[in-house]
């Protein structure tokens, strides 16, 4: 990956093509990147132009990822230049982790932040040992942490379906480490004894935590192991006072929502060149995503939904994942 613009890097961009929770392909494509954290960026209007005055030579599509946005944009545009292409649009929720943990408690109810602690306390109980948890941000530190995580990470329905686990590669590990010689990367691991039975990746931008990576032991999925990690991680956080928000990265979901002080409308955001094969392959991925969201209303209205996510995920799915399911947190 290379620098090219201020703000802006040049790298491969992946568009998957998904149908309901099964990837089908992956189109890859020469593409520069709009690299600045969605905080510094001003919301765009209705209509974006491309942000060049002409497509930037060797390049077949600029991107604009989790991009603020004013109001809701058509899915296709044709610009003079380029097809304009929005398949994402949505709330990306974010903490401000100024003041203090107990002032960000109380936008919680009562009996919401009683729920909160007492699964906190259980877990010390369960345990029996003191402290359950820890944090990694050293270099040395971090093949060990990946490696836990890893072992975490492997039991997870992301993993076996949406190949979205932890990476498990040399140059994931290269980058962690990497990473922890900047001070760019916290890893935090929750025990029983001495088994890792749940793990939070947070890589940090321009001052923020990035809620990556997050994964727990199905085993463990009575004691809601996701929610006390996450708990504790942030009443570290606020103590710290290192970073200015944690964010939850792109997409919604009821527990980022649930956790969150903040939020923002956002886009992803790609502008393609104007040729009849990228037309084609457009139009296959809206007719992906158009058939996905409908079968996701059918299979809602039709209350199966939950049983066939449970079908399809299996048993490790039914209590593991990269987000904790919404009653973790109440």
């Amino acid at each position: 990956m290379g620098s090219t613009l201020n703000g802006w890097s040049e790298r491969n961009v992946d568009l998957r093509f998904v149908l309901g929770e099964f990837t089908l392909g992956t189109w890859r494509l020469r593409g520069l990147v709009q690299s600045q954290h969605f905080l510094r960026l001003t919301g765009l209007d209705a209509n974006p132009p491309l942000p060049f005055s002409r497509f930037p030579p060797g390049i077949d599509v600029v991107k604009l990822p989790s991009h603020p946005i004013t109001d809701r944009l058509r899915r296709w545009t044709v610009l003079p230049e380029a097809i304009r292409y929005v398949p994402d649009q949505y709330q990306r929720y974010y903490i401000e982790l100024t003041g203090s943990f107990a002032g960000y408690l109380a936008k919680f109810s009562s009996k919401t932040r009683s729920s909160l602690r007492r699964k906190v306390r259980k877990w010390a109980e369960l345990c029996q040992t003191q402290p359950c948890w820890r944090k990694y941000d050293k270099p040395e530190e971090m093949l060990e942490f990946h490696r836990l995580a890893r072992g975490i990470s492997a039991t997870t329905y992301q993993e076996k379906l949406l190949d979205a686990g932890l990476p498990d590669t040399e140059s994931y590990r290269c980058g962690l480490v990497e990473l922890a010689r900047r001070d760019l990367v916290r890893g935090y691991l929750l025990f029983h004894r001495d088994r890792a039975v749940a793990y939070l990746c947070c890589p940090v931008d321009d001052g923020n935590m990035m809620y990556e990576y997050v994964g727990y032991d199905p085993d463990y999925g009575r004691w809601s192991p996701g929610a006390v990690l996450l708990y504790l991680v942030l009443e570290q956080s606020f103590s710290e006072q290192r970073f200015r928000t944690f964010d939850f990265t792109e997409g919604e979901g009821q527990h980022k929502e649930f956790f969150a002080s903040h939020d923002q409308f956002c886009a992803d955001i790609y502008y393609f060149r104007r040729t009849l094969r990228h037309f084609a392959l457009l139009g296959i991925h809206t007719s992906l995503v158009g058939t996905s969201r409908t079968l996701v209303r059918a299979t809602a209205s039709l209350g199966i939904k939950a049983r066939l996510k449970k079908f399809f995920r299996g048993p490790a799915g039914r209590k593991s994942g990269n987000a904790p399911a919404p009653n973790e947190w109440t």
